[in-house]
C-alpha cells in the first residue's frame, strides 16, 4: 500500500473517533455520531483534493476511505463511555492524526504541481479543515479559533515536509522529520497547556 495511502487512513481513523466522540457528548444518534466521524475524518482530505484538482476526491474514488470512518463511528458508538474516559489518550492520538495529514496534504499538493507554500498551505487545511467542518455542525466555534495550537503546528510540519522533499530526501526520511516536528509542538502544547496569542483588553463594539 502506497505510503500516502496508508497515512491518509489512519489520520482518518483517528480523527474519526474525535468527530464521533463529540457527536456522543452532543447526545446524538447513531447517524449523527457517522456523520460527525466521517465529517472529521475525510473532511480536510475533500478539501485538499477539491482545492488542488485532484478529482474525483480519494474519499469518493476508495472503499477504504469511506469505510475507515464508519468503523471508527461505530467503534464509538458502541464503546463510548470508555474510550471518553480515555479523552487525554484521545487527544494524543489526535495529535498523531494531525501530524500524519499534514505531512500526507503537503506531499499529495506537491505531486499535483503546487508550489512549496501553497502545498504546505495544503497540508495545513489537510490536518485542520475536518475538525472545523465538526465543530461547525456541532454548533461550536472551531478549536483552531480558540487559541488551541493545532494550525500552527500542522502548517510548520508540513513546511518541513515540502523542503524536504524539494531537496529530494527519501519520501520516509521526509515523512517522519514533518510529522515529528507537528506531533511534537502539538503534545508539547496540550502537555504545557500553549496557546496561540489571543486578544488583550476590552473588545471593541
Amino acid at each position: 500500500m502506497p505510503t500516502l495511502v496508508v497515512l491518509d487512513l489512519v489520520g482518518i481513523f483517528v480523527f474519526a473517533i474525535s468527530g464521533a466522540l463529540v457527536a456522543v457528548r452532543k447526545d446524538l444518534d447513531v447517524f449523527g455520531v457517522l456523520v460527525l466521524a466521517g465529517t472529521t475524518g475525510l473532511g480536510g482530505g475533500f478539501l485538499r483534493d477539491v482545492l488542488i484538482d485532484a478529482t474525483p476526491p480519494a474519499a469518493l474514488a476508495d472503499w477504504r476511505y469511506l469505510l475507515v470512518p464508519l468503523g471508527a463511528g461505530l467503534l464509538v458508538f458502541r464503546f463510548h463511555p470508555t474510550l471518553g474516559r480515555l479523552e487525554r489518550t484521545v487527544n494524543v492520538f489526535d495529535a498523531f492524526g494531525l501530524a500524519l495529514f499534514c505531512v500526507a496534504g503537503a506531499l499529495k499538493a506537491l505531486d499535483y504541481g503546487l508550489s512549496p507554500l501553497p502545498a504546505a498551505l495544503m497540508g495545513m487545511v489537510t490536518g485542520i479543515g475536518g475538525g472545523m467542518l465538526r465543530d461547525l455542525l456541532a454548533g461550536r466555534v472551531p478549536v483552531v479559533f480558540r487559541g488551541e495550537l493545532y494550525a500552527i503546528p500542522a502548517l510548520a510540519g508540513a513546511m518541513v515536509a515540502v523542503l524536504g522533499t524539494r531537496a529530494e530526501l527519501p519520501e520516509v526520511l521526509v515523512t517522519i522529520a514533518g510529522a515529528s516536528v507537528c506531533l511534537v509542538w502539538r503534545l508539547l502544547a496540550i502537555w504545557r497547556n500553549w496557546q496561540a496569542p489571543m486578544p488583550t483588553g476590552p473588545a471593541s463594539v
